[in-house]
Parts: structure tokens; sequence; C-alpha cells
């Protein structure tokens, strides 16, 4: 390798020593194809949408990306796909300070760092926060790459950091206001909760039966439950209804009982009336005391309900 003269320095104190090369042949200092890279890029950058190879090593992820659990065995999956026919998709970045910052394709880019790629593909644009969050929003959505908490956090972002409605972001992301809005109340969701949502321990569909409930321990202890059971969300459902019923006072029970008793005493009435073929009322004491009054309208009647009565053993 050639020795590096002090224009060298200067190059490697603006780029980093890691770039910089041998001196070519016109007697000019040597720079590295990154350097060269970096700088036909940026003179280069008034060409919005124009396709770039780029390092690696230059793209970082975008802090504000919605999706924060990456699948390493679907990675790996890609990462084989990329070996065989390489990153068919370009990533979509903006420059930010000395590198480029990933506005979607973070999965493709932790891919080819997989597969061992040193360049991938990218198209440079130019947007806003609130721009940037939304396009990695839309594609995670699209893709249905976001677990149901990661979305949910997602839409709530858009709402405090950009004062976006829930029809706004309905419309940006191509769903109904409903569904925004019931992805927004799993954030309600004892945080244990949501975690057991996150790892898939739990459906949406389950989570959203618990919304009933209020009593974040009563959720998490119910969550527990679908795990060991392997309860579905219709069994839920009505679990979380019968535990939403409010408890009945003494008084309220007893009129409750006392109805069922009397409905009780009518049907036994109704039974013995046909056994007699007469009238029979049963006149009760208390839950467990009473008489039976059995009329007869003849002499020849009463021997024949006494007969009756004799005949039973």
């Amino acid at each position: 390798m050639a020795k590096r003269t002090g224009l060298g320095k200067g190059l490697g104190a603006i780029f980093g020593e890691d770039v910089v090369e041998n001196q070519p042949n016109n007697g000019s200092e040597n720079v590295s194809r990154e350097t060269l890279e970096k700088t036909e890029i940026h003179t280069q950058e008034k060409e919005k949408g124009k396709e770039y190879q780029i390092k690696l090593s230059l793209i970082e992820p975008n802090s504000g990306q919605p999706r924060k659990d990456f699948n390493s065995e679907l990675i790996q999956e890609l990462a084989d796909s990329i070996k065989k026919y390489g990153v068919l998709q370009p990533l979509l970045v903006q420059k930010k300070d000395e590198h480029y910052e990933i506005i979607a394709g973070e999965r493709r880019w932790r891919a080819a760092k997989e597969a061992g790629l040193k360049e991938v593909p990218v198209v440079i644009r130019e947007y806003t926060k609130q721009q940037s969050m939304e396009i990695a929003l839309i594609e995670n959505v699209q893709r249905e790459d976001l677990n149901p908490i990661e979305e949910a956090m997602a839409y709530q972002q858009l709402m405090q950091e950009f004062e976006l409605t829930q029809e706004e972001i309905a419309e940006r992301v191509s769903k109904s206001r409903v569904t925004i809005t019931n992805s927004m109340r799993l954030l309600k969701l004892d945080k244990r909760v949501q975690e057991m949502l996150i790892q898939g321990l739990i459906t949406g569909g389950h989570a959203r039966a618990l919304l009933a409930l209020e009593d974040g321990e009563q959720q998490y202890q119910i969550s527990l439950k679908i795990v060991s059971e392997k309860l579905s969300v219709r069994e839920v459902e009505k679990l979380v209804k019968a535990l939403g019923k409010p408890k009945k006072n003494t008084k309220e029970k007893e009129a409750e009982e006392e109805k069922d008793l009397s409905f009780i005493f009518r049907d036994l009435e109704e039974r013995m009336k046909q056994a007699m073929g007469t009238k029979v009322v049963i006149n009760k004491r208390d839950r467990n005391k009473g008489k039976i009054e059995i009329e007869y309208y003849s002499k020849a009647e009463l021997e024949r309900i006494v007969e009756l009565i004799e005949s039973i053993h």
C-alpha cells in the first residue's frame, strides 16, 4: 500500500481513516471506492429518485421506525433469498448528517447484512419527520409486519406528535377509522397482557375481548387462563361477560329466590291437581314448612280422594 500524504489525512478527517486508500498515478491522493461513492452521491443528490449502490456501513436504521420486533428466522429466510437473487427492491433512504437513514426497507437492510453484502441499492428522498414515519408505518401495515401493539403505538405517536386525527390516519394507511380506534384501544390493556399479545401468546381477538374488563389484574389472570386452557375468543367473551355482571345485594337475591319458589309451587299444585282431579293449594309458611289444601265438593268425592291417598304406597 502506498504511503499516505497530508492530503490523505485531511480526507481521513472528513470521511474517516478507514475510507482513505492509495494515491493515484497522477500524483493526487487516491481515495477509496466508498469515499468516491459518497462524493458522487453528494454531488448528484439533486437527482432524487435515481437508484444508487451504497455501502451498508453508510446506512443506519430510522430511530422512528414503528417496528421494533424483527423475527430472526424470517430475516434469515430473506437473507438466503438475497444470497441467490440479490436485493430485488431498493431501500428508501434520506441523507442525515454523514450517513443515510432508512425510511423503508430495514428488514431488507438487516437481511443484506446477514447475507454478507457490502452494498445495497437505494433510492434517496427528502422527507419531514412526519412523512418518514408515515411511510414507514404504511409499508409495515400493508405488509402486516407490525404486531398489534407496535401498530397501535405508531398510530398514537402520529396523533400525539403531529396532531393527526384518527380520520386522517385512517386515510393515510387505507384503513377505516373504526379499525384505527380499535387498534389504539389495545394500549389500555395491562402491560403484561400487551407483552403476551406481542409474543403471540394471545390473539388480537382475545385482547379485544379483555378490554371489557377495566381491572388490569383481571385482564392478566384471564390471559394466563387463555394460554393454559387454550380458550377460544368466544369462551373468553363469555367469561368476561360473567365477570362483568354486577353482584346482586341480599334483598335482590331473596326476591329472585322467592320468585323461583313461587314458580316451583305453582308447578307442584298443577301436578297434584292433575293427579287428584280436584283443586290443590300449597300454603307455605317459610322455605321448609307449609300445608296442602285439597278441596272436595261431595261425600263421594271425599271418599274417592281418601281411597286415592290410601292407594299410594
